[in-house]
């Protein structure tokens, strides 16, 4: 059999190769976008990845997260999402955390033993405490802002916090980060502004597009924001992209 990473490793050259299969990422909230961002790091080459969700499949989940199918749904999204990248790449050491990354849970995760984190879970509470603990083990964090209610993937910006615009959550961000001396933070963010949707739509409850900041991640909610099936898995693997460009210093 070829070798499955042969096509990237014209590009990347065999010693960056080497070094993402030792690379050890986590990557916190299996939605829209972090699944689509664990995808692209599991078809890179990234060798061992951890992945933290404590939500299972919805119907509504089926219109863009990569991991959602009718076969699908009902199920833990960190189990479906391991056997997805296991299927890709038996050789990829995955690590299922069924959890949310809340205060109760924070002490089972040791930042220094990972090479990068990913954020992209949905509260600014849990935001900030993954950032702040990322940076006080010196782990190279990137960051997930506002996806829904946006239909223009090609507005979607790799940048410092501090630079952003346009973006609610960006916006939040920026003043809690300053708040809390947080200097830099490397995120993805839309210039769109956002749509108002057109029709409220009363939803089975879970976490996922819960107001951010209103309430705890594992709360029920009534309404969903709107979301399409091509801009979060776009910001998902643009953040992949950025975590496979830093481990390999290019």
């Amino acid at each position: 059999m070829q070798n499955q990473f042969v096509r990237t490793q014209m590009l990347l050259g065999a010693e960056a190769m080497a070094t993402l299969e030792r690379a050890h990422v986590i990557v916190f909230g299996i939605g829209g976008v972090g699944g689509s961002a664990v995808e692209g790091l599991v078809r890179a080459g990234v060798g061992h990845i951890d992945i933290v969700d404590d939500d299972v499949v919805s119907p509504s989940n089926l219109n863009r997260q990569i991991i959602a199918t009718t076969s699908s749904v009902g199920r833990s999204k960190v189990e479906v999402m391991a056997e997805r990248i296991r299927d890709i790449n038996p050789q990829c050491e995955v690590t299922c955390h069924t959890c949310f990354y809340l205060p109760a849970t924070a002490d089972r995760f040791d930042f220094a033993r990972y090479d990068y984190v990913v954020d992209a879970v949905d509260t600014v509470t849990a935001k900030l405490q993954l950032i702040k603990a990322a940076q006080e083990a010196g782990t190279p964090i990137i960051s997930a802002m506002g996806t829904a209610n946006k239909l223009d993937p090609t507005a979607l910006s790799v940048g410092d916090i501090y630079e952003t615009s346009i973006c609610p959550l960006a916006r939040i961000m920026r003043k809690e980060c300053r708040k809390r001396g947080i200097d830099h933070l490397k995120v993805v963010f839309s210039t769109e502004p956002a749509m108002r949707p057109v029709e409220n739509v009363p939803t089975e409850g879970g976490a996922e597009g819960m107001p951010l900041g209103e309430r705890p991640q594992h709360a029920a909610r009534r309404d969903l924001p709107g979301s399409v099936s091509w801009v979060p898995p776009v910001a998902g693997f643009t953040i992949a992209g950025e975590v496979v460009k830093d481990l390999i210093g290019r």
